[in-house]
């Protein structure tokens, strides 16, 4: 067993009832600080959204601890759709960031009872301890979406069977279609161009037994890095 040192404390968030976003639509969001992200994830730094204009400067500003975040996420009204780290990450361990922290999404997923929590991980599924914890999330009402960087690696994550999949793809990819091993990728609909659809709506990405893939079109001014990442078009 990999010996780990539990660093909740060093991590902080920030927690909006309303967001501002007009992609996102007005739910609750939070954020928690850039160190949350392994340094193995291939967009940190070069093709993450979050990296650049006003999401970044909200990045470099959390200061909620893990109480105070839980406590505003328990005060979300039953029933609504919330959305856990609009940037960030799940915590996790030290010296080895790929880990989830199991205590601290617990924790998340004991908050959102009642609710439709939502998030999107990097870290990896492969990892026993980490799929454990995803899968309990799920299977415990918060929803935790597996993020691939490729439509290979979508393949591979949807075969755990343990959560839902959602996958970066190339910015000129805008249809929906079938990978390799034959599972449906959806095109995210808010990102659509003149779509009028936000997050809120769609509910999509907060389901977690859908069967479908939510791939999203590389975006922003760092969609270039992100594309190259995605790979080709489909």
């Amino acid at each position: 067993m990999t010996r780990t040192t539990d660093t909740s404390t060093n991590f902080t968030f920030t927690f909006t009832a309303v967001s501002s976003n007009k992609k996102i639509g007005p739910m609750p969001v939070t954020i928690t600080s850039e160190n949350s992200c392994a340094n193995s994830c291939p967009l940190k730094g070069k093709g993450c959204y979050a990296n650049v204009g006003p999401l970044a400067l909200h990045w470099k500003r959390t200061k909620l601890s893990e109480l105070e975040l839980l406590q505003k996420i328990k005060s979300i009204p039953r029933g609504h759709t919330w959305r856990m780290n609009q940037a960030g990450e799940l915590i996790g361990y030290q010296p080895n960031d790929e880990l989830i922290n199991p205590r601290f999404l617990a924790a998340l997923t004991e908050a959102n009872k009642g609710k439709r929590g939502y998030t999107y991980t990097h870290k990896s599924p492969f990892m026993p301890e980490n799929a454990a914890a995803i899968a309990a999330a799920n299977k415990g009402g918060f929803t935790v979406n597996l993020s691939a960087d490729n439509i290979t690696e979508a393949d591979s994550f949807a075969a755990l069977g343990i959560a839902p999949v959602a996958v970066v793809l190339p910015e000129t990819q805008t249809k929906n279609f079938k990978t390799p091993a034959g599972n449906q990728v959806i095109i995210c609909p808010a990102t659509k161009e003149n779509s009028q659809m936000n997050c809120l709506q769609c509910g999509l990405c907060a389901r977690a037994d859908r069967k479908a893939i939510v791939g999203f079109p590389a975006h922003g001014t760092q969609k270039k890095a992100a594309t190259l990442i995605a790979g080709g078009a489909h």
